[in-house]
């Protein structure tokens, strides 16, 4: 149940250990602090294995890569994996550049992340080994449609069969699948692509969510997919006269905080196939 898995946030304070990029690592903590968990930042190498061994969950995110960072995320993952820690990986721009599509793939395979959430072009470039992608943001070419849900649902099932991993992909339609069941989510507003770090805010808290919900890791994610496409959908509703983008990051934050299990239960829309 959706609203199970917030209130499990809110009362167990997860505490998660972000690799993420320097563009939005101020709103990824103030968007996990806003739902009930707990956020610590460190991308040293030197400094990462103690980081992960008190938290709860890993969440990398490849948007700013450099030396460090990536030697970083390789030690904290290895060592989530050795204790067994809730891993994320959010591949931002694979596709883009050698470098990205690359360590996203090194990841994958050495680290074997528990949930990977990306755009339709990232999670295609990490099926194929391969791809194009616009900067962060999906080719045009590549969007979750009504007219292609059923085979991209069925894609979804498939990579996370191969890769043992709940897979979120999310776009103007959401999906967050495991190799037997997709929740195909439509919560959310276009006008939350005119700000930058959304997708980095919901990997930190589809981390947060499936630490606090270890035994079903896929509704926990869905939930926090619902829980950001909905935190938009009021972000933008409660926007006043003169009010731009900026207003609506602290909207949209507001909104996380504010959010209960009745509101998340009532506004969520989905589906499961």
């Amino acid at each position: 149940m959706l609203g199970k898995c917030l209130e499990n946030v809110k009362e167990k304070t997860p505490l998660i250990h972000n690799i993420t990029n320097y563009v939005t690592v101020n709103d990824v903590a103030n968007a996990l602090l806003a739902s009930g968990g707990s956020p610590i930042m460190s991308d040293e190498p030197d400094d990462v294995s103690d980081i992960t061994s008190i938290c709860g969950g890993l969440n990398i995110n490849i948007g700013t890569l450099n030396k460090n960072s990536i030697e970083a995320m390789f030690i904290s993952g290895k060592k989530s994996k050795e204790l067994g820690h809730i891993v994320l990986l959010d591949p931002v721009g694979a596709g883009a550049s050698k470098l990205r599509t690359e360590t996203a793939l090194k990841i994958m395979e050495e680290i074997k992340p528990h949930i990977i959430r990306g755009n339709v072009s990232e999670i295609k470039t990490l099926a194929l080994g391969s791809g194009t992608t616009k900067g962060v943001d999906a080719d045009a070419a590549d969007v979750v449609t009504e007219e292609n849900l059923d085979s991209m649902v069925e894609f979804a099932k498939t990579f996370s069969k191969k890769l043992g991993a709940v897979i979120a992909i999310t776009g103007a339609i959401d999906l967050v699948a495991d190799s037997e069941r997709c929740y195909v989510i439509r919560n959310g507003s276009p006008i939350m692509s005119r700000i930058t770090g959304t997708g980095c805010m919901l990997s930190g808290l589809s981390t947060a969510y499936a630490v606090a919900n270890p035994d079903n890791i896929t509704e926990a994610v869905a939930a926090s997919v619902c829980l950001m496409g909905l935190a938009g959908e009021i972000g933008v509703s409660n926007m006043k006269d003169g009010e731009g983008n900026s207003s609506l990051r602290n909207h949209i934050i507001d909104a996380i905080y504010t959010m209960d299990a009745e509101k998340l239960i009532e506004g969520a829309k989905y589906e499961v196939r």
